[in-house]
């Protein structure tokens, strides 16, 4: 059976300066996103010995293991896609990304809303947590996301497009407790080209949730 497996960074530590200082990137990868690889591959092992044994008694507490290490990675491993050094600004058809731009519109009314959205997701989040945009395949349209750890208050089938860290192991080496202007400083790094083939490729799948028989 497949395990997961950290993915490389697709740049260099240095790459999202001055908005993520190169430690916090170094930190976040090799040992936070590790320990979430780590525990989700423990967490399957764990759960074939229970099958194995008809240990059901800690079922319970290996699903929640699972559920959140396995989203801990998957967030994460969007989330370094979804910056680069030479990103922010927003979506424009110019840049051809014209699909996302248009769904953001027809979604959230405007750039600007969207924007103050997920920025007050983000810096709203009781404890660690992330904001999320994701497409909903049922409704064709575009929604923001509060994910409580790694998991709770999501749409189910939703899928997450960009993702903001606002765990404090992302940012407080840098922003100390000042959450909210590190969420302001992440809108300079996003690679909307990202954004932008998520968006399309969960488009082109609305079947992936079946809802009828």
């Amino acid at each position: 059976m497949a395990t997961y497996t950290l993915p490389e960074l697709p740049y260099d530590y240095a790459a999202l300066e001055p908005v993520i200082d190169p430690q916090i990137v170094e930190l976040h990868h090799d040992k936070h996103h590790a320990a979430y690889v780590k525990g989700a591959n423990d967490a399957l092992e764990q759960l074939e010995e229970a099958r194995d044994k008809g240990a059901w008694g800690a079922v319970n507490g290996l699903q929640k293991n699972l559920a959140f290490h396995l989203s801990g990675h998957i967030l994460h491993s969007i989330y370094w896609h979804n910056m680069t050094g030479d990103g922010g600004g927003e979506p424009l058809a110019a840049d051809g990304v014209g699909g996302l731009a248009d769904a953001i519109t027809e979604s959230f009314g405007s750039f600007a809303g969207f924007k103050a959205q997920l920025t007050k997701a983000a810096t709203t989040t009781q404890g660690s947590g992330w904001g999320v945009l994701a497409y909903e395949p049922v409704s064709g349209r575009l929604i923001v996301e509060q994910v409580y750890d790694h998991q709770g208050n999501v749409g189910q089938g939703s899928v997450p497009i960009l993702v903001f860290d606002a765990w404090e192991h992302a940012f407080y080496l840098q922003y100390k407790n000042q959450k909210v202007d590190f969420i302001e400083a992440m809108w300079q790094v996003v690679d909307w080209q990202d954004v932008a083939k998520r968006h399309a490729a969960a488009a082109e799948r609305p079947d992936v949730l079946l809802l009828a028989p």
